[in-house]
C-alpha cells in the first residue's frame, strides 16, 4: 500500500546524500518534495501541513547543522515524525479486571468487521485466551452464517441465538453473550455489530445501545484503508456518534495510496491498534508505528520478520537444522528441501524479502518472484531417489531425463537446480572449513578442516621469512633492529603481528567484516553451538 510513498521519499533522500551541509534552499526543496509525496498518497491536508512544519523546524536546528552527515540526520527526523504521526507507541489491548473482557467492533458495511473478528479471535487464542465470537449483526443477509464459517476456520465458538437476516434484537444478543461467556469460561467476548453503506442515524443508535448494554472494555473502529480521505470523515462521525478507543485497519495489502492510515490517528487522536494485511486469518497483528515508518522509508522491518519466524518455526526443527549445519557431513538436497519447507511456512517469498532493508530499490525483481518456482523445485527434488538426493553427483543424463519427466519439468530445469546446488554446497564447505564467506572469517569450531588448520598453524609458527638475497636479508634484519630500538627508546612495546585476514602483514588495525564492531556489535554472549 505504501509503495508509491516509499519510492517518492527514497528518491528525495537520495538527492541529499553526499552533501556536506544543507542550505536553506536544500531544506525547502526537500520539504516541498515530501509535501507532494504525502498529498499524492492521499494524506489529509492538515496532517501534511503540521508534518512539514515540524520537519522544517527541526532541519534548521542544531541537530542537522552540526551533524557530520546532514542527509542522514534529515532521514532520522522524518522517520521520528512519521512514527509520531502514526501513533508513537504500539497500543496493546486493555483486558478487564474481571473476565470476560468485552471487545466491540464498529464500522461501515464492507470494512471487513466479520473477517477481522475471526482474525482477532485466532490472534488472542494463540496467546492462551479463550475468545467467544458474538453474532450481533442481524441486518446484513447471511452475516450470522459468515461469522459461523469464520469462527469454525479460527477454531473459536460463535454465540448466535438469532438467525439474522432482519430477525432478532442485536442488543439482547450482546447482553446474553456476556452471561453465556461467564458460564462457559470464555475470558474474551468479541461482538460483531451491523454496519451500513454510509453513516446513518439508525446504525449509530444501534451501536450506542449495544455499547450501553455491555459496557465494553475496548471499542474498535474497523476501517477499510483503501477508501482514502473518506476514512477520516467516517472515523470522525463514529467518534462523535458512538465513540471508540482504537482503530483497526483492514486491507493494508491493497493497492490504494494509504493516506488514511497516516491521517486517522492525527485527526481523531485515537491510536491504530491492529492491522490486517491479507485474506488469511494469520495475516493480522498489532500495528507497530515505528516498524511501519521504517518500511515506508525502505529501512525494512526485520523485527516483524524475526517474530514471524519465532511463531512459525518449531524449536526442535531449528535445533536439528543447526546441528546439520555444524556437522562434518555435506549439505544435501534433503537438507535444502527441509530449509525450503521452513521458509515457505513464513508466507510468500516476496513479502519476506520486502521486510529486508533497501529492498524498495529491487521492487520490480521482488514482484517478479513466483512462489510456483519453489513448487517446481520441490517437485524436482521429490522426483529423485534417496540416493540421488544424498549424492547429486550420480545424477547423469538418463537420470536427469527421468527426474524431469517425473516432476513435469524440462531437463534444463533439472540441470539448473543441480548446478546451483553444487555452488551452494561448495560455499557451505568453505564456511565449515574455516575459509568463511567472501569478506568474512571462517566458522571456528564448526566442522573445521583439521588438515587446513594444522597447515595454517605450521605457517604461523615460522614467523617472518627472510629473503633469499643475502644483501636484501641483511637490510631487512637491520630495519627490524632499528625499529626495535626506536620502540624501546619511546618506552613502548612492540606491536604483535596479527594473523593474515585480521590485519596481519598490513601493520594496521584488524579489519573486521561490516557489522562486526562499534556500537552495532551483535551480542553473542548466549550463543551456543549444538552438541554433536
Amino acid at each position: 500500500m505504501f509503495e508509491t510513498l516509499s519510492d517518492r521519499l527514497t528518491s528525495v533522500f537520495s538527492s541529499l546524500r553526499g552533501k556536506g551541509r544543507l542550505s536553506e534552499e536544500d531544506i525547502n526543496a526537500t520539504a516541498r518534495e515530501i509535501r507532494l509525496a504525502l498529498l499524492e498518497a492521499d494524506v489529509a491536508l492538515p496532517v501534511v501541513r503540521e508534518f512539514i512544519a515540524r520537519i522544517k523546524e527541526r532541519a534548521r536546528g542544531e541537530e542537522v547543522s552540526k551533524a557530520l552527515n546532514p542527509a542522514q540526520q534529515v532521514i532520522k527526523i522524518v522517520n521520528e515524525e512519521l512514527v509520531e504521526i502514526l501513533g508513537g507507541e504500539t497500543r496493546q489491548i486493555r483486558f478487564g479486571k474481571t473476565p470476560p473482557t468485552v471487545i466491540m467492533l464498529a464500522g461501515l458495511q464492507g470494512a471487513g468487521k466479520t473477517t477481522l473478528a475471526g482474525k482477532l479471535a485466532k490472534w488472542l487464542a494463540a496467546d492462551r485466551n479463550t475468545p467467544l465470537l458474538v453474532a450481533a449483526d442481524l441486518q446484513r443477509p447471511n452475516a450470522v452464517t459468515q461469522l459461523q464459517v469464520v469462527g469454525e476456520r479460527a477454531g473459536t465458538p460463535v454465540f448466535a441465538p438469532e438467525p439474522g437476516n432482519g430477525v432478532g434484537d442485536p442488543v439482547d444478543v450482546a447482553r446474553e453473550s456476556i452471561e453465556h461467556a461467564k458460564r462457559n469460561n470464555h475470558n474474551v467476548v468479541i461482538i460483531d455489530t451491523a454496519g451500513r453503506l454510509g453513516v446513518d442515524t439508525e446504525m449509530m443508535r444501534q451501536a450506542a445501545d449495544i455499547r450501553d448494554a455491555v459496557n465494553p472494555d475496548e471499542i474498535l473502529f474497523v476501517v477499510d484503508a483503501m477508501i482514502g480521505q473518506d476514512a477520516v470523515n467516517t472515523a470522525q462521525a463514529f467518534l462523535d456518534g458512538v465513540g471508540y478507543d482504537a482503530v483497526a485497519l483492514t486491507k493494508l495489502d491493497g493497492d490504494a495510496r494509504g493516506g488514511a492510515a497516516l491521517s486517522i490517528r492525527h485527526i481523531t487522536g485515537r491510536p491504530i491498534m491492529f492491522a490486517s494485511t491479507g485474506e488469511k486469518l494469520e495475516d493480522f497483528d498489532l500495528f507497530h508505528p515505528d516498524r511501519m515508518a521504517s518500511r515506508i522509508l525502505d529501512m525494512g522491518d526485520v523485527l516483524t520478520l524475526i517474530e514471524q519466524a519465532q511463531r512459525t518455526f518449531d524449536e526442535a526443527e531449528v535445533e536439528k537444522m543447526a546441528s546439520t549445519m555444524a556437522s562434518d557431513d555435506d549439505f544435501t538436497l534433503d537438507d535444502f528441501l527441509q530449509q525450503m519447507a521452513m521458509v515457505r511456512k513464513l508466507g510468500p517469498i516476496g513479502n519476506l524479502l520486502g521486510m529486508m532493508p533497501g529492498m524498495g530499490q529491487m521492487r520490480e525483481q521482488i514482484d517478479g518472484i513466483d512462489d510456483k518456482d519453489l513448487d517446481r523445485i520441490q517437485a524436482i527434488i521429490q522426483s529423485m531417489t534417496p540416493g540421488e538426493r544424498a549424492n547429486p553427483k550420480m545424477i547423469n543424463g538418463s537420470r536427469r531425463l527421468r527426474i524431469a519427466n517425473g516432476s513435469g519439468t524440462q531437463v534444463s530445469d533439472v540441470n539448473g537446480l543441480v548446478t546451483r546446488f553444487f555452488e551452494a554446497q561448495k560455499m557451505m564447505r568453505k564456511m565449515k572449513s574455516g575459509g568463511g564467506m567472501p569478506g568474512m572469517p571462517g566458522m571456528p569450531g564448526v566442522g573445521g578442516n583439521k588438515k587446513k588448520a594444522k597447515a595454517q598453524a605450521k605457517k604461523a609458527k615460522k614467523g617472518k621469512q627472510r629473503s633469499g638475497n643475502p644483501m636484501k636479508a641483511r637490510q631487512q634484519e637491520a630495519d627490524r633492529e632499528a625499529e626495535r630500538k626506536r620502540r624501546q627508546e619511546e618506552g613502548g612495546q612492540e606491536m604483535p603481528q596479527l594473523p593474515p585476514g585480521l590485519g596481519g602483514g598490513g601493520g594496521g588495525q584488524p579489519t573486521l567484516p561490516p557489522g562486526f564492531g562499534g556500537p552495532n556489535m551483535p551480542d553473542l554472549s548466549n550463543f551456543k553451538l549444538p552438541k554433536k
